[in-house]
């Protein structure tokens, strides 16, 4: 699917800069890391060994108590854009996915503590699904309890109805990896089933009433489907209260909070959904009576609120946008504004990809990577407090990370000019002309300039491409573009690999709008993709996909790796709050009004 669908945002300029975002890939999960020099809330460490998969009792509810919380009040929160969709089944963008969590709940979810570690539980379900056949069949038991807003029973045709709205017309923005496992028919999965508003349903789902259990009878094994089945495209949508296109603009909650007035662009006013019930929900707390949701206000205009922490503002929290880069050093330096920040690293990372279509020299390749100035880049993000290093296809906070360094660059983090320019030299490639393409913003109007300095010195010919930000992915998405190298970022949507190299890297992947835009397309990658996504040990696969990693960056080259960027928030004096490691976010279910 095209980034704009995507349901985790990468920030088109540095996550301190608080310019626009750009829904680049999601993340089913994945935690943050927190700062060695500050943030009060969200994880204080890289969270990807940690998570855990949940037994049924860590599936039950309620959810743990936090300190310093306390029921009641109201939450205010700013962000200069309204909710793109409010359908789960159309949300596939994690600023939706943030109030998402208030109303909407899936299979399974995750359980997040108070340093951001994670563990997929069962949410609806029970646990989190029984696997047999191979990983081709999935089976989960609804919980007892679950209710809609309007006090009927959850029932597991809602459930199935969820996942079958997905094949009706006018859901065009959601994920596919259910689709594609229950159909097996790749991009052509729609054609397996038109949709359950002429009373058809899938064969490849089969719920038991009495049971309260739904199965999934999949084409392709899927050893971590439980995984795909937290995210928001494949939450429950009650069947007798579908208002089919309708339902974007108000849809029903089986969460702590409904809807209760929303006008576009301006506002929106969320209170609880009395028919919620606790003890079926170990994710969620529900602390405030309500949410009140103020949209177009920038980034500055919220974080000057927040400082100044009057009237209303000690009660409110940024929902999405980070500290500007304006006023970071102010509110780091300040103690009492410090001890009321918040951050946490994205999911996944910044690179820039290598288009090997054109470039087909491997030494080119290496030489570019050895060539980049990641140190200046990231002092133009803002410095340390901007993120850390990318060395490696895969992010810290996926099973099965492994930290390496191919090329070199945590030791020369500035580039090796010498270094690449010797490499270019044997390989008879020096002068070569290098086609930089970048989105027009006035940061990376200025990364452009030491790229461009760095290419010189390492014996490239630079020419520099800026792209209006309206058609640049339209643009660089195309097979037949004329770039070189073309900043790009992305992140998994469950913290499995799959998610990060099979987009970016499976041959499968190439075409106009797709995001494999190195258009890399080797055989022993995509049987690795291949091999790797069935097996059924979380841990071996995690190891395999490192390896596969290691293995393309060293032998293909096919991106250059860049930050992995680092998200803060500012929040009121009497808001207790976390990082969302799964949205780069204000956790929202874990937000209150301090004791």
């Amino acid at each position: 699917m095209s980034l704009s669908r995507r349901n985790f945002v990468i920030a088109t300029s540095v996550a301190v800069a608080g310019s626009a975002v750009l829904s680049a890939c999601s993340s089913g999960n994945a935690g943050g890391g927190g700062s060695k020099d500050g943030g009060s809330g969200g994880a204080t460490t890289y969270t990807g060994a940690k998570v855990t998969i949940g037994t049924a009792a860590d599936s039950k509810g309620p959810a743990p108590e936090l300190d310093g919380a306390k029921k009641g009040g109201t939450i205010y929160g700013y962000s200069p854009d309204d909710f793109s969709h409010l359908d789960p089944q159309r949300i596939y963008y994690s600023y939706n996915s943030t109030v998402a969590l208030l109303y909407a709940r899936c299979l399974t979810g995750y359980k997040i503590d108070a340093n951001g570690h994670q563990k997929l539980v069962g949410d609806l379900a029970t646990d989190t699904g029984t696997a047999s056949n191979g990983n081709k069949t999935w089976t989960f038991t609804l919980k007892d309890g679950l209710k809609w807003d309007d006090g009927s029973e959850l029932t597991v045709d809602d459930v199935r109805h969820g996942f079958e709205r997905g094949w009706a017309p006018f859901i065009t923005e959601g994920a596919t990896y259910a689709q594609l496992a229950l159909t097996g028919k790749g991009g052509k999965w729609r054609d397996a089933y038109e949709g359950p508003y002429k009373g058809k349903h899938l064969d490849a789902i089969v719920v038991d009433k009495a049971k309260k259990t739904i199965t999934f009878n999949l084409v392709e094994a899927r050893p971590d489907f439980n995984f795909t089945l937290a995210m928001h495209t494949y939450a429950a949508a009650p069947v007798k209260l579908d208002t089919k296109e309708k339902y974007d603009k108000a849809p029903r909650s089986c969460g702590p909070y409904k809807i209760k007035a929303h006008t576009t662009d301006k506002s929106m006013t969320i209170v609880r959904n009395k028919h919620w019930d606790a003890s079926t929900d170990s994710i969620r707390n529900a602390y405030p009576d309500g949410f009140e949701f103020t949209f177009g206000v920038e980034g500055l205009d919220s974080t000057d609120r927040l400082i100044s922490d009057q009237g209303n503002d000690q009660f409110a929290v940024s929902i999405y946008k980070g500290i500007p880069a304006e006023r970071m050093q102010k509110v780091l330096t300040t103690p009492d504004l410090k001890a009321r920040t918040f951050n946490g690293l994205l999911t996944g990372s910044y690179y820039y990809a290598i288009n090997t279509k054109r470039v087909t020299d491997l030494a080119v390749r290496q030489a570019l990577n050895i060539a980049w100035p990641l140190e200046q880049i990231r002092k133009i993000y803002g410095g340390t407090s901007a993120g850390d290093y990318a060395t490696s296809i895969m992010s810290p906070d996926m099973v099965g990370y492994e930290k390496s360094d191919v090329y070199g660059k945590l030791k020369k983090p500035a580039g090796d000019a010498k270094r690449a320019k010797a490499l270019l030299k044997k390989a008879g490639k020096l002068g070569m002309k290098i086609v930089y393409a970048y989105e027009q913003d006035p940061t990376y109007d200025k990364t452009k300039v030491v790229i461009e300095n760095a290419l010189k010195e390492a014996g490239f010919t630079p020419v520099m491409k800026p792209i209006d930000s309206t058609s640049y992915y339209d643009q660089i998405q195309q097979v037949d573009n004329s770039y070189d190298v073309m900043w790009f970022g992305w992140s998994p949507d469950w913290p499995t690999a799959y998610t990060m190299i099979q987009p970016l890297f499976d041959g499968g992947a190439i075409g106009n709008g797709q995001n494999n835009v190195s258009q890399t397309d080797i055989s022993w990658i995509n049987d690795g993709i291949k091999k790797n996504e069935a097996i059924t040990d979380q841990v071996e696969a995690g190891k395999a996909w490192a390896a596969l990693d290691k293995r393309i960056m060293k032998e293909v080259a096919p991106i250059i790796p860049e930050t992995f960027q680092r998200r803060w928030y500012i929040h009121g004096s009497k808001v207790g709050t976390q990082f969302d490691p799964n949205f780069s976010a204000s956790l929202l279910t874990k937000t209150y009004v301090k004791a």
